[in-house]
């Protein structure tokens, strides 16, 4: 692999006499089987050689991620860690990304587990509220991941006090949060769901008797005005424009809209569009089959002709040829499904990009703004519900508060004289 990357015979044999060469080469030709590009594999290369010569991998030895990211720091004070990376930040980013990815493929990548005896307390008591939200409650995947996260993030802040889980008090939890919200300039509604979350995870503790029982029903969060968690997005106009706006040839636009018109045209969740597979497809019938999010059912849609065609076009001009077997992937190597805060950031920069006033910028806006379409259009709230993939019409009900036209038709119905 090495002689294939490199052509000078002094390069070549600088990277043969390092430490590690078989394993560095494996992980080469990994990352090149993930569809990497020559200049991705020559950077990696470099950075491999460096890492390599520094850590003295010849020494059967584990490597915790502290130890990798103060590799990073030494790596990107050097004048010219890599010519092809000029920003400080994005270099050290690259760097432990790399690193990190070769010690995890050698299992030579220390376990946060074996860190410590707090982070291995701190670990259990994740997997095991995890697996209680799995086994007990039935929860959907990205809510328990949701909220694992808040609960790992309390863990991560609670480990610096230096005391043990079973002594934390109420004012830790809420220096914690205000921490949260002053750091991060994090909005009122966030703060209420990392509190919201946070209570659940304490009142789990608290049955399990690995805290006090009384912490979980005095956990607070900001107050929440009337009409702070209303439903908000762009108007139905908006959307068309921003569907407009795509229709060009750049490749990222033409997969963003496809997967925004599912979004916005059938209302479907983000998850749900990254999570969605070729076989969901149903071309000879024109419909796609979705698996919801929350109750896990398969939801038959008919497949429009316009979304047809957008996905059509992407997968025929656009989408790279991969073994994952989701519909949308990353347009650059490795191949593979899509993050967290993919469609965040298409939805948001497109709004920033075209000027559209809204409070709310995710792909969760478009949702809001179908199901607003949709009652405008006379459709009932079961209907809407269903469209959806509501499991309850209390969930759906909230959408009536928005709709201000019926609202002033009700207002101005005339009861025939009983008032």
């Amino acid at each position: 692999m090495i002689n294939e990357l490199f052509r000078t015979v002094g390069v070549i044999a600088r990277h043969r006499s390092a430490p590690m060469v078989k394993e560095r080469e494996s992980f080469l030709c990994h990352r090149r089987g993930e569809g990497c590009s020559r200049s991705t594999l020559l950077r990696t290369a470099c950075m491999l050689l460096w890492a390599a010569r520094i850590l003295g991998l010849s020494v059967e030895r584990r490597f915790s991620p502290k130890q990798i990211r103060d590799l990073a720091d030494r790596w990107t004070s050097r004048p010219h860690p890599c010519r092809s990376i000029d920003n400080h930040r994005s270099a050290r980013t690259q760097f432990i990304g790399t690193v990190s990815g070769w010690l995890r493929f050698l299992d030579r990548l220390e376990d946060p587990k074996e860190a410590g005896s707090d982070r291995i307390l701190s670990a259990d008591l994740i997997e095991d509220y995890e697996s209680w939200m799995v086994s007990e409650r039935g929860l959907a995947p990205e809510t328990i991941e949701a909220c694992c996260r808040v609960a790992r993030r309390f863990l991560r802040w609670y480990e610096t006090m230096g005391r043990p889980f079973a002594e934390v008090r109420l004012t830790d939890i809420d220096a914690f949060l205000t921490g949260s919200c002053g750091e991060q300039q994090l909005a009122r509604l966030t703060i209420a769901t990392m509190a919201h979350r946070l209570r659940a995870f304490f009142k789990y503790a608290g049955t399990r008797g690995w805290c006090s029982g009384f912490i979980a029903p005095a956990i607070r969060g900001p107050r929440l005005y009337l009409q702070e968690n209303l439903p908000l997005g762009p108007t139905w106009e908006s959307v068309g424009k921003i569907f407009a706006s795509m229709e060009t040839t750049r490749r990222r636009d033409i997969r963003d809209r496809a997967m925004l018109m599912l979004v916005g045209i059938y209302g479907l969740r983000s998850s749900e569009v990254r999570n969605l597979q070729i076989d969901d497809i149903d071309w000879e019938n024109d419909r796609i089959s979705v698996l919801r999010a929350k109750h896990f059912q398969r939801q038959i849609y008919p497949l429009i002709p316009g979304v047809g065609n957008a996905i059509v076009r992407y997968l025929r001009e656009v989408r790279p040829a991969c073994s994952s077997r989701n519909v949308f992937v990353r347009l650059r190597a490795p191949f593979r499904g899509l993050s967290r805060g993919a469609l965040h950031h298409a939805v948001s920069r497109r709004v920033r990009m075209l000027g559209i006033e809204t409070p709310r910028r995710g792909p969760h806006a478009l949702r809001h703004a179908c199901a607003t379409h949709l009652l405008a259009e006379g459709l009932s709230l079961k209907v809407i519900g269903d469209h959806l993939g509501h499991r309850s019409s209390e969930v759906t009900r909230v959408y009536a508060k928005v709709d201000l036209s019926g609202l002033r038709e009700v207002a101005a119905f005339d009861l025939g004289g009983v008032l």
